[in-house]
């Protein structure tokens, strides 16, 4: 089998393939000895939440984190509009044709904006989109809403500066982008396009949140309510949908791309997002990657390697209008 990254339901048809990407004999070796590794990394490191955010923050820019840690590209470049920090990186290659807005993920508490200059280099040069990544103010300092305020910001700017835009991000800046899309669209403003990547969609939390236990491949049930506790201030209903925007109402929302491994936590987030997008006829293609832990596209990995190339795919066909 040459392909391990399916997209079980590709249309708003809801059109389901034959394979079942969480039957376990599709996991790959490598995707296997990942996994293992990553859980035998956790179980030899001191409980992450019994130091201050801002020291686990240090040692995740040293290198020190569960992710491989990228090198920062000669050619970005940092810009501040209204206050808000902004990472661009231009296609060097060929005309820019629109913006990708990304939006880091990180738990609201965790993660910047210039840990990703390769994969926003790539979808670059793959697409033509000027990718802009949005250094939003960070959890427990700065709770909701500062985020989404910045990330909305961050999109003014996008947007100010004419053509398609999109957004996606992975894990909580998924969950951001979603959120500003959401904002775009009850603003009248379009947005050509959404990549969602691993993301919390529930904050109140789905059943695999919830199930899942203290098993710690990148995440566990206890880090989730960890960083909602972090980012959502007790006052705040965290069903609202302005916090949780799989209770939103999703019509007229662009196409969308939705992607997962099947040994993530937050599964349960695309999946139901997915459903509820399709029942909004709104575009949306959901792809799982069998045995992929959370975020499984930072690694080097076939199922990383795939993922980015659907990514792109998906970008490309938009701006063609081949949906």
């Amino acid at each position: 089998m040459t392909s391990s990254f399916f997209t079980p339901y590709s249309d708003a048809h809801g059109a389901e393939a034959a394979i079942n990407p969480f039957d376990p004999a599709l996991v790959l070796p490598e995707t296997e000895a990942l996994n293992a590794k990553i859980l035998e990394m956790f179980a030899e490191l001191p409980d992450s939440w019994s130091v201050p955010p801002h020291m686990i923050r240090k040692a995740r820019a040293k290198g020190d984190g569960p992710f491989p840690l990228e090198p920062k590209l000669d050619h970005a470049r940092w810009e501040e509009h209204e206050g808000v920090r902004l990472r661009i990186l231009e296609p060097q290659t060929r005309d820019t044709r629109g913006i990708f807005l990304h939006i880091h993920g990180g738990g609201w508490v965790f993660g910047q904006a210039d840990f990703h200059d390769p994969m926003l280099a790539r979808i670059a040069e793959a697409t033509g989109l000027a990718a802009i990544s949005v250094d939003y103010r960070l959890a427990p300092e700065h709770p909701f809403p500062a985020g989404p305020s910045d990330c909305l910001t961050a999109a003014s700017f996008a947007y100010a500066q004419g053509g398609p835009v999109f957004l996606g991000g992975e894990s909580a800046g998924a969950h951001l982008s979603l959120l500003t899309a959401l904002s775009m669209r009850d603003a009248g403003i379009e947005t050509s396009g959404l990549v969602l990547t691993a993301g919390c969609y529930d904050l109140t939390f789905t059943p695999s949140v919830r199930g899942w236990g203290s098993q710690k491949l990148i995440l566990n049930t206890r880090d989730i309510e960890m960083f909602v506790h972090h980012c959502v201030p007790g006052f705040m209903d965290t069903r609202a949908p302005t916090v949780s925007p799989l209770y939103a109402h999703l019509d007229g929302l662009p196409p969308c791309f939705l992607s997962v491994g099947t040994n993530d936590p937050l599964v349960d987030d695309s999946l139901f997002l997915h459903q509820r997008l399709l029942a909004a006829s709104v575009r949306s293609d959901l792809a799982i990657a069998p045995g992929g832990c959370h975020v499984f596209q930072a690694f080097d990995l076939q199922i990383a390697r795939e993922a980015e190339a659907a990514t792109h795919s998906f970008l490309n066909r938009v701006l063609d209008n081949d949906l």
